[in-house]
């Protein structure tokens, strides 16, 4: 921020300062972040058009930018993509290679009449074949939405069916555990159920030659490139700020999934400030996350590329090598910033894994944590037994914004259990039922003031109805998250879980995550999963354990989780019923669906089991006998 404390000559004495001036003067910070960030583009002016209200906001209305061309910044012999799928394949894609591709597929592309505000979609792994496609297509205007090859065929019909793609790329095959999984007979589906696709491009995981059926629409990979195998320029469309860039879609866990559609100028600036300068991601550095494509840390993750980090793509099991796959990537490609779940760090400290005995990692500066709130027990867990010079960043925001409302700071400290700070720019504060601010008190996430990353609205939603409905029907001109969480006295924040989920026994709002970072201590329990179930005119709170393999589900063990429980929140904490099942579910991006469980033990339909990734486990919720007395 050097740059920009010079532009405007201010003297801070602390990030929070810094923080308030951002979201004081957002017309200045967000002119200073283009500058700081050297955004590739015509600014123009003004900065902020309106602005007096959330919905009435235009940023940078003069601008034209491309956000391929943002990412594409390098093209030289250093590494711009290694990729890992399991432990079975490997490559390495350099930045004159990746810009060599994306130039041919731009080009044969364009050719096939694809254009500004055409759909192309991915059906694709995490691998660099969808990074090509993504920055091929947004270089030429059009929008790219992506989908992770283990979503089934009414799954994939639900997301781009309302989407109408022109072009759908997909893979042969991928692989989980170490098992192939062929994706033709999903893609025979699929195809005749997306009337508007006028070809599909099939890549190969695994060798040069996709296998593919007889359909006049396909077409191999290097068969569509061919005729433009010598294409070194590419011919980036010049775009207003606010030309939509990706097509996101909420987890559909309620309803058929919502289509998000997010800014190009929006996006890139956000991811910008979100890298640079809470990740402190510089160039050269070795960007991780592990995601699909079908969550939004993929398009995070990507647009590591504008800060000019190489990018660590990995596919598959994270828990291959008893837990350790990872951490073994990580080692041998001298990971720097090491993204994942807030499960996965769990999981892994149940596991006994202990990656600072076995592991060597000098260069990883940051950790990254995302998906659910991360327990004081897992940052012990992560400066105990994986390093203990690094910056652990949890971090919160959504699919709905493509980026974070709460996040680190490498200026700040870590305190056990908190996310270090709100974003820059962005206003967040915690609200009470009214809508009065409050602190040291849990209540509604909000943001109060505009932001460049407030989508643009959703898919077939002319009149912004449902837009306005999901964020800004709580409070007026207030936009409203959906998380239950407090400010705590650093200025930090922690998040108590989603606010449909709270649990309300008495009138009184419980976060389900303070429940499960009680729970979760107990080496017995593997992870587990709390609904509120409607009982005698009142709120019953009801856990369910998944335990590990031969611990004996019985009197003595529901003692112990009641008294961990009651021991370190409140009694009304306590669970009237605590029952075990073999396994919770959870959707494709690894979120246990609280909402979906309570919907079957009430006897209420789940409406799109296809956003779930094991919606088989839904069973060990039916009709428990233990729930009716």
């Amino acid at each position: 921020m050097k740059q920009m404390n010079e532009r405007y000559v201010m003297n801070l004495a602390a990030y929070e300062e810094l923080w308030r001036w951002s979201i004081d003067s957002p017309g200045e910070f967000w002119d200073g972040l283009w500058d700081f960030c050297q955004v590739k583009g015509a600014k123009g002016d003004p900065i902020l058009e309106g602005g007096g209200g959330m919905l009435d906001a235009t940023w940078f209305p003069g601008a034209k930018l491309n956000y391929a061309q943002n990412l594409l910044r390098r093209c030289d012999e250093s590494d711009a993509i290694v990729f890992r799928g399991e432990d079975l394949t490997q490559r390495r894609m350099s930045h004159r290679e990746l810009w060599s591709e994306v130039a041919r597929f731009a080009a044969a592309l364009r050719a096939r009449g694809v254009k500004k505000g055409d759909v192309v979609a991915a059906y694709m792994p995490n691998m660099p074949e969808t990074v090509v496609v993504m920055l091929a297509a947004t270089s030429l205007g059009a929008l790219f939405t992506s989908a992770s090859p283990d979503f089934g065929p009414a799954g994939i019909v639900d997301r781009f069916g309302q989407v109408e793609p022109k072009v759908l790329i997909a893979a042969d095959c991928y692989f989980y555990n170490r098992k192939r999984i062929d994706q033709l007979p999903k893609l025979t589906e699929i195809v005749p159920r997306l009337p508007s696709l006028q070809l599909v491009v099939m890549a190969s995981y695994e060798n040069d030659r996709a296998v593919f059926n007889d359909s006049p629409l396909m077409v191999g990979w290097n068969d569509f490139v061919a005729p433009y195998h010598s294409m070194k320029e590419i011919e980036f469309e010049q775009l207003p700020f606010d030309h939509p860039l990706f097509i996101m879609y909420s987890s559909g866990t309620t309803g058929v999934p919502k289509c998000i559609i997010h800014s190009a100028g929006g996006t890139l600036l956000q991811h910008l400030k979100e890298h640079r300068l809470h990740g402190d991601v510089k160039p050269d550095d070795r960007l991780f996350f592990f995601t699909t494509c079908g969550w939004m840390m993929w398009n995070w993750l990507v647009s590591g590329l504008a800060s000019q980090a190489t990018l660590l793509l990995y596919d598959g099991s994270p828990l291959l090598n008893d837990g350790a796959v990872l951490f073994d990537y990580a080692e041998e490609e001298t990971i720097t910033h090491f993204g994942t779940s807030a499960k996965f760090i769990d999981a892994i400290a149940k596991h006994g894994l202990k990656p600072r005995e076995t592991h060597d990692l000098p260069k990883l500066n940051v950790i990254f944590s995302t998906g659910s709130p991360l327990s004081p027990d897992s940052f012990e867990y992560v400066y105990r037994e994986i390093k203990e010079d690094l910056q652990l960043s949890s971090i919160s925001g959504g699919t709905d914004i493509l980026s974070c409302f709460v996040l680190g700071s490498p200026l700040l400290p870590v305190w056990p259990g908190e996310i270090p700070c709100r974003g820059l720019g962005m206003a967040v504060d915690v609200y009470d039922e009214r809508g009065n601010p409050v602190r040291g008190a849990k209540g509604e996430l909000v943001c109060t003031r505009p932001f460049p990353s407030m989508p643009i609205g959703f898919w077939n939603d002319p009149d912004d109805h449902r837009y306005q409905e999901s964020y800004f029907s709580r409070f007026p001109d207030v936009w409203c998250q959906g998380d239950f969480c407090e400010v705590t006295k650093h200025n930090g924040l922690i998040i108590h879980g989603r606010s449909d989920a709270t649990l309300n026994p008495g009138g009184v709002r419980i976060g389900t995550a303070e429940i499960y970072r009680q729970v979760e201590k107990l080496p017995e329990v593997t992870e587990s999963l709390v609904i509120g179930q409607h009982w005698q005119g009142d709120v019953r709170v009801v856990l369910f354990v998944k335990l590990k393999p031969g611990i004996q589900f019985d009197e003595a063990l529901i003692a112990r989780i009641r008294g961990m429980i009651r021991a370190n929140t409140t009694p009304r904490h306590v669970p009237a019923r605590i029952l075990p099942v073999a396994d919770i579910p959870r959707t494709k991006s690894g979120k246990i669906v609280e909402l979906a469980v309570r919907n079957v033990v009430h006897g209420e339909p789940v409406i799109n089991i296809e956003a779930l990734d094991n919606p088989e486990a839904l069973e060990h919720f039916k009709n428990r006998p233990e729930l009716e007395s």
